[in-house]
Order: structure tokens, then C-alpha cells, then sequence
């Protein structure tokens, strides 16, 4: 009796193998097939955009959809394979999914920052305001974007911090990398210089940085003299930009910043410290207050 009942339950088991056993595993290998098939499609699209446009810009955009497309294929890949295997079990799965339409209701009540965030972050990459590589200011946070998704930017800043910054909570952004980059010079010279020979001096830094091979291909157009800008409390300031491709703005201008430096001290053109002038005054009766005498003696060596 035993016997007959082991070879019945081992006859079930192969026919229910041949039959759904068998769709369930065509439906595993199928979904296999399928995620490999989705990183594929991310792949072409963002081969499709560089190959069209062979542009950083247009390179970021691409990186930053081919992930949020191939995330969303995944995720749309695994839902339809659970419910077609759910289905090979015998599991009813209309109201598995009246069920969870109610659920899901309730979670959406319960969860609206979550809601919030994926709006958000669609409008975010629907505009196109921030990609992967963009350096960028959010939320009281800066720093150079590693990972855009619907529910969060991902930042790494200069001293290597990583900051999580929820879509909802990203009201506004200053993007520093878009399309181009520009960077403003506040160049501070003594009073008593030529203003117009100093500007000459920056143009002529300019230039050179310019002809440089490892920087002219970064320096879009020759740097723009805004003109004299403040009489400063020690100096005046000259003001100036320069427009460079995303990015390179910042190793750009401190390469600029060395050969002026260098310019300014072959052409004895002072960089002012700040300085205070006494005045004593007078006293009470309109005369002048008593005098300081000060010697400079050099200290013999």
C-alpha cells in the first residue's frame, strides 16, 4: 500500500515536472535571457546618443538614462515573471492583484515622501538638470554626481564624502558643469599700478595658457576682462572670466593663478597685503596730537 502510494506521488510529481515544471523553468530561463536583453538595450541607447553626437554633454545624458531604463526593466522583468511562474503554481492571481492594488493604495497614503521623491526625480530627469559626472550644489550639498535614480542623487564631494540627497527634498539646483563651465578671477593689484599694463599682463597669461597643449583643448575663448571692478581696502580688483569645458574650470584657474603670480613678480607689479594707516587725530582744542616717532633699523647679521 505504501509502495503504491510513493510510486503514485512520484508519478505526479514527473507529470506536474513535464507539464508546469517545465513552463517554470522556460519562464526562469526566459527572464535570464530578458535582464541580459534589457542591459543590452541600455547599452545601445547610450551607443546610440555618443554615435550621434560625440559630445560630454550628450555622453552624461546618455550614461545617466541607459541606468534609470535599465532599472526599470528589471524591475517591469521580475514582476512578470513572478506572476506567470505564480500562475504555473495554481495561485490565483486576480486577487493577488486586487489585493495589492489595495495595498498599494494604502502604502501610497502612508508613504507620500516616497511618492514625492519618484515624481521628483522623474521631473529631474525629464528636464535634464542633473547627469552622471555633473558637478553640482543641492540641498545644502556639493559635490561631483555618481548615481541619479527616481528616489535619489548620490554625491561625492571634494574631501571624498558620499551625501544621499532625496529628490523631494531638491528645490533647487545649481549645476556648475552644464554644457560649459566659467570661472570669475577677482585679481587684486596695488594702487599705485597701471591698471591698463596689468590688464595687458593677464591677457598675455592668457594667451600663453591657451597655446599650452595640455590646457587649450579645456579653454573654450580667450578670457573675458570684465574691467576694474572695486577700489578694495588695500588694493584694486580686477575682475575676469574664463570659459572652459565642464569641469575644467577649477584646474584651468589654478594653472592661470601660478603663471600670473610669476608674471606679476617679472614685472615687479605689486600684489598688495592689507595694511592700516594711523591717524592720531587732534585733541580737543583743534591741536595736533603728539607724533610717533618710528626708526627701521636692519638687523646685522
Amino acid at each position: 500500500m505504501e509502495v503504491s502510494t510513493i510510486d503514485s506521488y512520484i508519478q505526479q510529481v514527473g507529470s506536474w515536472f513535464m507539464t508546469s515544471g517545465l513552463r517554470i523553468l522556460f519562464i526562469v530561463i526566459l527572464m535570464i535571457f530578458a535582464l541580459k536583453f534589457s542591459q543590452i538595450i541600455a547599452g545601445r541607447l547610450l551607443n546610440f546618443f555618443i554615435s550621434r553626437q560625440d559630445d560630454v554633454e550628450m555622453q552624461k545624458r546618455a550614461d545617466t538614462l541607459s541606468s534609470v531604463i535599465k532599472y526599470a526593466l528589471n524591475i517591469v522583468i521580475f514582476i512578470v515573471a513572478v506572476l506567470m511562474v505564480m500562475d504555473q503554481l495554481g495561485i490565483q492571481i486576480g486577487p493577488i492583484l486586487a489585493a495589492a492594488g489595495v495595498v498599494g493604495l494604502a502604502v501610497g497614503f502612508g508613504a507620500q515622501s516616497l511618492v514625492q521623491d519618484v515624481i521628483s526625480g522623474f521631473f529631474i530627469l525629464l528636464e535634464d538638470q542633473i547627469r552622471v559626472g555633473d558637478v553640482i550644489d543641492i540641498a545644502g550639498k556639493g559635490g561631483l554626481v555618481e548615481q541619479v535614480n527616481l528616489r535619489m542623487v548620490i554625491l561625492r564631494d571634494l574631501s571624498g564624502n558620499v551625501h544621499y540627497v532625496r529628490n523631494s527634498q531638491i528645490n533647487i539646483v545649481t549645476n556648475m558643469t552644464k554644457e560649459y563651465s566659467r570661472y570669475v578671477f577677482d585679481i587684486g593689484v596695488a594702487y599705485k599700478e597701471d591698471v591698463d599694463k596689468v590688464i595687458e599682463v593677464i591677457k598675455e597669461v592668457d594667451e600663453d595658457l591657451r597655446d599650452d597643449e595640455k590646457f587649450k583643448a579645456d579653454i573654450l575663448e580667450p578670457i573675458e576682462i570684465l574691467g576694474l571692478d572695486q577700489f578694495g581696502d588695500s588694493a584694486l580688483i580686477i575682475k575676469a572670466r574664463i570659459k572652459t569645458m565642464p569641469i575644467k574650470q577649477w584646474s584651468a584657474a589654478r594653472e592661470f593663478n601660478r603663471r600670473l603670480k610669476r608674471a606679476f613678480d617679472e614685472r615687479k607689479i605689486e600684489i598688495p597685503f592689507p595694511h592700516r594707516t594711523i591717524y592720531f587725530g587732534e585733541d580737543s582744542k583743534g591741536n595736533p596730537t603728539a607724533t610717533m616717532n618710528v626708526n627701521v633699523e636692519q638687523k646685522k647679521s
